[in-house]
């Protein structure tokens, strides 16, 4: 599974990727997270705030920190 943190590396984009690796690592999914600071890709995902969270290509969240248990049932998902 890829989980895709965009954003310019501020606090709250370290506080997804986090977050998102606290999740997986609790499911027990082998995760590689990446870290995308790159407004012309973030902005090819289509989202206008950060931070982003794509899971396996698609954007499931933008704007906000996801806590790791609403980020647990997203990884689920796109595990099927």
């Amino acid at each position: 599974m890829i989980i895709k943190i965009l954003g310019s590396g501020c606090k709250k984009c370290v506080a997804l990727g986090d977050n998102a690796k606290a999740a997986a690592a609790s499911a027990g999914i082998d995760a590689n997270i990446e870290k995308v600071t790159d407004l012309i890709a973030i902005a090819g995902y289509g989202i206008m705030s950060t931070p982003g969270l794509v899971i396996n290509e698609k954007v499931v969240s933008s704007g906000r920190v996801l806590t790791s248990a609403e980020i647990a049932p997203l990884l689920q998902k796109a595990r099927t």
